[in-house]
């Protein structure tokens, strides 16, 4: 009995569920943008938002990846490692060019904002990641969603900035 191999008894394991996520609605995402009080946070959720992206695919992007001409955002290492192109909407483009002009980055469309607006030239770092998530974290409940996912559809919402 001891040096005999243990056989298992035919079960089968069920099968995994999955949950679909819960899609933020064109008028909660209005509502979230409107309750963002600071610029840089308001920015880069629209930028989300109208995207498509998700969280780190936000903070990789840079001012070159944006290709106004062909209207285009070029995703570098999304999911997979894979590079991917997403339609750019008149509205994003126009928020990003205004944003840009206030941080005036080279590189970083989502510079670190630790040393202010003269801080955020020359910054060569993303926005924190944990300040996003807590931002948004605290938005939300500001404005009483009740989502337990934040994944968001891509959609279009005309900024208000």
């Amino acid at each position: 009995m001891l040096k005999t191999p243990r056989r298992a008894p035919g079960l089968i394991k069920p099968p995994r569920s999955q949950r679909l996520p819960d899609i933020v609605t064109v008028a909660e995402a209005d509502r979230l943008f409107l309750a963002t009080r600071v610029l840089s946070y308001r920015v880069f959720f629209f930028t989300l938002y109208s995207l498509g992206l998700r969280l780190g695919e936000g903070l990789r992007l840079r001012v070159g990846d944006i290709d106004a001409a062909r209207q285009r955002v070029h995703i570098r290492d999304a999911k997979g490692n894979k590079d991917r192109l997403v339609p750019l909407p008149q509205a994003t483009h126009r928020l990003l060019q205004i944003f840009w002009q206030r941080h005036r980055n080279r590189m970083l469309l989502f510079p670190n904002r630790a040393g202010g607006l003269a801080g955020a030239r020359t910054a060569t770092t993303p926005l924190d990641r944990g300040g996003v998530q807590t931002t948004l974290r605290k938005v939300t409940a500001a404005c009483g969603l009740k989502k337990t996912s934040r994944r968001t559809a891509c959609a279009t919402v005309t900024p208000r900035t």
